[in-house]
């Protein structure tokens, strides 16, 4: 493929998360008329570049040595090339290196440009059948247990929908912690988006749960959307002891907390202790 020359500078080249047809025009020119390519993985992108025969030369530019691939680059952009950054797949510095590199070559005083396209983000939220009017993008949560708890507490205070990746050997366990610290919210689990086995499951976050531990797919890329907290609203005491005895009366503490917390946005904490008493 023949291209314009370009300007020298940084391109933030947003690249297809699956479908190598979802790029846009501007994009492939960019990759054709660049000096180098930095990308991730030299065998990833060069399937893209022989799609659509691009012939452009790749450095590699990822979390391990960016350290010492930086300062080339660097090096490149005070030459006055043109370097396009890509990742694996979807819009570049988005749980994906580059950042430190951004932020160098605007100090330098290079110029920046972006050219955008798929997002994997952009792409489940906009199919989740979720509010989007506000959403908080986490990317992936702790792998260790007790932080992953940890930071899903803080996550339940945000009032937006939230959007995470998640690792498919994870998946279960990720929900079930997501269904315990946030309650039985409404999410969906988009799986494989763009490829040929996409998929969406929609459901409560414990239902979704159960399901991926009963032995749901959980190959390929992963997004998690799930539906911000019920707005907390006013109920009296007594009318918060009444719903507590009766989810008590069918369901185990914990379960019945979740509930009511879920009905009323009171914080479970304080819905626990006044369970414990009750149940006195």
């Amino acid at each position: 493929m023949e291209a314009e020359p370009l300007a020298g500078g940084l391109y933030l080249v947003a690249t297809p998360i699956g479908n190598l047809r979802d790029i846009t025009l501007r994009a492939l020119e960019t990759l054709a008329a660049a000096d180098v390519i930095a990308c991730e993985d030299t065998r990833v992108t060069r399937k893209l570049l022989a799609r659509y025969a691009i012939a452009t030369p790749l450095t590699l530019y990822h979390e391990h040595n960016a350290a010492t691939a930086r300062p080339k680059i660097l090096a490149r952009l005070a030459a006055g090339e043109a370097v396009a950054l890509v990742s694996d797949a979807g819009t570049p510095l988005i749980s994906d290196p580059g950042f430190k590199l951004v932020r160098a070559a605007l100090s330098a005083g290079h110029p920046v440009r972006a050219i955008p396209g798929a997002s994997a983000l952009l792409v489940a939220l906009s199919i989740a059948g979720l509010p989007t009017d506000r959403f908080f993008f986490e990317g992936f949560l702790p792998a260790k247990e007790s932080q992953r708890r940890a930071r899903i507490a803080e996550l339940a205070r945000i009032p937006a929908t939230l959007v995470l990746f998640e690792s498919g050997a994870r998946l279960a366990q990720a929900l079930a912690d997501l269904a315990a610290g946030l309650g039985n919210r409404e999410a969906a689990i988009c799986r494989e988006l763009t490829k040929l086995h996409e998929e969406v499951q929609r459901g409560t976050l414990a239902a979704l749960a159960r399901a991926y531990a009963e032995g749901a797919e959980t190959r390929g890329e992963i997004v998690i959307v799930v539906a911000p907290p019920v707005a907390a609203v006013h109920v009296d005491e007594g009318t918060i002891d009444a719903m507590l005895r009766q989810a008590l009366s069918s369901a185990s503490v914990k379960d019945a907390v979740n509930e009511v917390a879920a009905a009323t946005g009171r914080p479970k904490r304080e819905l626990y202790q006044r369970a414990l008493a009750l149940k006195a």
